[in-house]
């Protein structure tokens, strides 16, 4: 137990103290230059000096950059509007578009704010280039920005919460009722008695593990239910969808959960244990700050992390509509993962007949 006592507390201090951060950087950040001036492509410039955007590309049309916002790939849309340099010259007034993907609705007020102060700067700067003097009176220039938020409009941080706590509630109970099920049965002596039966190891692992399943899958379906009436959250997508990554997601905890309880004697061993990679995972699934912030090795350890992919797909799928081929790559890697981690569970579970 002192390596666990120890050891493992500071593992989690160095690492979670690095990858945890509240601060909002590495901003997707793409635009519809429909001016193509070199007014528009200052505008553009300044978010490239930005150290909170990472300019991606130009689409050319708002159909592309829809798709790739409701993918993900983008989390600020700027939209500069034909004629923009002109009408500022002329009519010393334009509009710009920006679209936010507001899922976290405190990331998205954040950035516009970034967005708001970008360009109130770059307004002051054009003041100089672009003012015209008509009867010795300098008539100020203004860029007004109109913010539309996707996908959580009002901003509600709960919209943004509710389906990730339901993930957490769903990981938690089975990764430790899994973990604690088996080292059961190794306390009080009937583990022995059962491996000595004809019974065979996939028979028992199957008996042990299915009714865990059934748990989880009822978890998700009260989770749903609290989701909607309490919290109100919207659920656009499709419910068998998120039923089959929820049915492939808890095997894989259950596979964590048993070669957990492959290692460990006693039940405070197994929950101690099940406890340290739940607080990793937890925070560094981007439940609470955006993966994107991270550390870049950090943001390689999350690959590895099975509840960020559950955590995505959640929110891809509750509050954008997702389809099946939106979700696939995460259903992809999470199949990979339950297949690895029920073999190394069933491959290190020793039955002696």
């Amino acid at each position: 137990m002192l390596p666990i006592i120890f050891v493992l507390p500071i593992l989690q201090l160095v690492i979670l103290s690095n990858a945890a951060t509240f601060e909002v950087r590495n901003i997707k950040f793409a635009y519809i230059d429909n001016d193509h001036t070199p007014t528009s492509r200052a505008l553009v410039e300044k978010f490239n000096a930005s150290t909170y955007f990472e300019v991606l590309t130009d689409f050319p049309s708002q159909a592309e950059a829809s798709s790739a916002m409701l993918k993900g790939e983008v989390d600020v849309l700027l939209n500069i509007p034909q004629y923009f340099e002109r009408d500022l010259q002329k009519e010393k007034h334009n509009n710009l578009g920006v679209t936010i993907n507001a899922i976290d609705g405190a990331a998205a007020g954040v950035e516009n704010v970034y967005v708001t102060q970008i360009v109130q700067r770059f307004n002051q700067n054009i003041k100089v280039d672009l003012l015209q003097i008509s009867d010795q009176q300098i008539q100020p220039i203004n860029i007004e920005t109109i913010p539309l938020f996707w996908y959580n409009e009002t901003l509600n941080y709960k919209t943004f919460m509710v389906p990730g706590i339901l993930v957490l509630l769903v990981t938690m109970i089975t990764l430790f009722l899994s973990g604690m099920n088996v080292v059961r049965e190794k306390e009080i002596g009937t583990l022995e008695q059962i491996n000595v039966t004809p019974i065979k190891k996939s028979q028992f692992i199957i008996g042990k593990l299915f009714p865990f399943w059934v748990i989880g899958m009822g978890l998700l379906t009260v989770g749903l239910i609290l989701a909607k009436v309490i919290f109100n959250v919207p659920m656009l997508g499709s419910l068998p969808l998120m039923y089959l990554y929820t049915s492939i997601y808890i095997l894989v905890i259950l596979g964590i959960g048993l070669f957990i309880s492959n290692f460990t004697d006693t039940q405070q061993q197994a929950m101690f244990i099940a406890w340290f990679f739940t607080v990793i995972f937890i925070l560094m699934s981007g439940l609470f700050t955006p993966i994107e912030s991270m550390p870049k090795w950090a943001q390689t350890l999350t690959e590895f992390n099975p509840i960020r992919y559950f955590v995505e797909v959640m929110r891809m799928v509750m509050l954008k509509g997702s389809g099946f081929n939106d979700i696939l790559p995460q259903l992809l890697k999470t199949a990979l993962y339950a297949f690895i981690m029920n073999g190394l569970a069933v491959w290190s579970y020793k039955k002696t007949n």
